[in-house]
């Protein structure tokens, strides 16, 4: 993608912003502190969880990906086999490992910045290999670009995935992804 989405302001989930994470993930948020990232269709890509679960439960992944487009998207880089050869990078390239280890430190800093979760690790691998390219491609959209290489070339690798408009419409019935229900028949 020659320009990747902005990076927008972090904003309290409305009750149609809980409904569209139900339709894109097919459950209620859990954790659900803020919309991270908006995706230029409007809907969220990108919340804010909370480190711990109501239940006392450690959930380390701050930014969580919501749109089933991109989602599946970087699955495809996944299943391509981009994670190892990043990870490959990571032992060869040392101003690379440097930048990663910088976005794990950021990471961790805007998580601690709710809650420390002491001893915890950060996410999608970091800072030693690339185990989850939807955790980073989460931090660079929210961050903006320069603070996550990899991600943010990951971002760079992903098509375009409002241009077909909105992932979950509101005439879906719960639980929904693009695909699914009458219209899809």
């Amino acid at each position: 993608m020659e320009t990747p989405p902005p990076p927008t302001e972090p904003t309290e989930p409305t009750d149609a912003d809980v409904e569209a994470f139900e339709r894109q993930l097919g459950r209620p948020p859990r954790g659900l502190r803020a919309i991270a990232h908006r995706c230029p269709c409007g809907l969220p890509d990108v919340v804010e969880t909370a480190p711990r679960l109501e239940d006392g439960t450690p959930f380390p992944t701050t930014y969580y990906l919501t749109c089933p487009r991109a989602a599946s998207a970087i699955g495809t880089l996944e299943a391509e086999g981009v994670m190892k050869e990043m990870t490959e990078r990571l032992r060869t390239d040392p101003e690379l490992a440097a930048a990663y280890r910088r976005a794990h430190e950021d990471y961790i800093a805007r998580r601690d910045a709710i809650e420390v979760l002491e001893g915890f690790p950060s996410a999608g691998g970091m800072p030693d290999r690339v185990k989850c390219l939807h955790v980073l491609v989460a931090h660079s959209l929210v961050a903006g670009p320069g603070v996550n290489p990899l991600g943010d070339e990951a971002i760079g690798m992903l098509p375009e995935w409002w241009r077909k408009g909105p992932c979950v419409c509101s005439d879906r019935g719960a639980g929904e992804r693009p695909g699914e229900g009458e219209d899809a028949k």
